[in-house]
């Protein structure tokens, strides 16, 4: 939480200082500047994790549903539900959300979904985006192979359409506990 305070606190300094001096300080740091909603202040990202439990649908048949995963092992598959609220009041236009895929944890293929939305996929960290198939991996011999899901480390959801004063999007993904 601190890193995304110092990098929305440097990114809301660039009337202070030039756009390329703060995100090369960014960069240098380990941190990416932060997508374009965020720099109005506008959207707040909660996430949660979950895990399907066994429910019954009312009527007598078995069925799942997502509730919060109090216990994750090795080998489980958790969903994470990514929520964003444009907290302002004016439509949020070409809003981004971004969420790194956290450590331990692999990506589930084709799992990533939100309504009206592309997604796209970073293994360097988060800071290049592209489309599955265009992502490419450079192996130590210097081979280069497409890359896989377990080779994702963020997500990047762009939603295709802006998103309303009080406004909240839903973006899911899948990951297994390594």
């Amino acid at each position: 939480m601190h890193r995304i305070r110092l990098v929305v606190e440097l990114w809301e300094s660039m009337s202070k200082m030039p756009r390329i001096v703060v995100a090369g300080m960014l960069l240098l740091m380990g941190l990416a500047p932060p997508a374009p909603a965020a720099e109005t202040g506008c959207i707040v990202v909660k996430t949660s994790l979950e895990s399907e439990q066994p429910a019954n649908d009312g009527s007598g048949r078995e069925t799942t549903r997502l509730a919060s995963a109090q216990k994750v092992l090795p080998g489980d598959e958790v969903v994470y539900t990514v929520s964003a609220a444009n907290v302002c009041d004016y439509d949020v236009t070409d809003p981004i959300i971004d969420k790194a895929i956290p450590e331990h944890m692999r990506y589930v293929a084709d799992s990533a979904i939100a309504p009206a939305a592309d997604a796209t996929f970073s293994i360097d960290g988060g800071f290049r985006y592209e489309r599955p198939a265009d992502l490419k991996v450079i192996a130590p011999d210097g081979t280069e192979r497409a890359a896989v899901p377990a080779d994702y480390t963020h997500i990047r959801w762009r939603m295709r359409r802006p998103l309303a004063p009080g406004a909240v999007v839903i973006a899911r993904f899948r990951a297994v506990f390594e």
